[in-house]
């Protein structure tokens, strides 16, 4: 199966390498602008499918409240808002995603969601939050990111800096499914193709095996199929302390 697998694979990269060209010589500069637009109808449906999985995920930020004012929360690669819904009112929220022409996505679900207090939108990746203080906030919320940054560890090292001691890592994100399975044979076959569409986004990434490795206290994470196209049906969800 695995020759057969990387036959396919390699065929694919084949088909898509007028991508390829596009990308490095900046043709496909303007899917930054369309993206946003695709992720904000696209997480309509999503929602809705994965409300229970969000709602039994983020119940656990009442654990998270400082011992005096709000809970501080910042969301890294927070696209069009769509977890604002599931946040606890009064809640300040801080908002990063390294493509700008997400703001006017988020400027309607900021709009729909008044029970939370917003403070500023910060253009940048999640690898480098730099804008952001050491030990600052209560809870860092990452949820369908790890599968298109660049470097894992990095993004998850910055956000144990900017939380505080006992502040928590919440995590949503599709994986890569087990080797002997056929999503497992789709998902390394059509990656060359789904990087275009998802704008960087890889379904082959064990992320779980990098939150082991991240040195958090304490980690609370489980391995869900999710009710979605098959390539994204493998989940993890949970949260880290740090």
């Amino acid at each position: 199966m695995t020759l057969f697998m990387n036959a396919c694979a390699f065929l694919v990269k084949v088909l898509t390498l007028p991508l390829h060209i596009a990308e490095v010589i900046g043709l496909l500069s303007f899917y930054k602008h369309v993206f946003p637009l695709i992720v904000y109808k696209i997480s309509i449906s999503y929602n809705d499918k994965m409300n229970d999985n969000k709602r039994e995920l983020f119940r656990n930020l009442d654990k998270f409240y400082p011992t005096k004012g709000s809970l501080r929360i910042l969301e890294v690669g927070c696209g069009s808002g769509a977890n604002f819904e599931h946040y606890p009112t009064g809640c300040r929220i801080t908002c990063t995603d390294p493509n700008p022409h997400f703001q006017k996505y988020l400027k309607k679900s900021m709009t729909k969601n008044d029970h939370l207090v917003y403070d500023s939108f910060i253009v940048a990746s999640g690898e480098n939050l730099k804008a952001v203080e050491d030990n600052s906030v209560d809870v860092v919320v990452c949820t369908l990111v790890l599968c298109s940054v660049q470097d894992t560890q990095n993004v998850l090292q910055e956000a144990k800096r900017v939380l505080r001691p006992g502040g928590a890592f919440f995590f949503l994100e599709h994986v890569v499914s087990d080797p002997s399975s056929w999503i497992y044979f789709f998902q390394h076959v059509l990656q060359p193709f789904w990087y275009y569409f998802g704008d960087g986004c890889d379904t082959t990434r064990a992320t779980w095996k990098h939150l082991e490795a991240a040195g958090f206290s304490d980690l609370q994470l489980r391995h869900i199929q999710a009710p979605l196209f098959f390539m994204i049906k493998p989940h993890i969800v949970g949260y880290a302390v740090k």
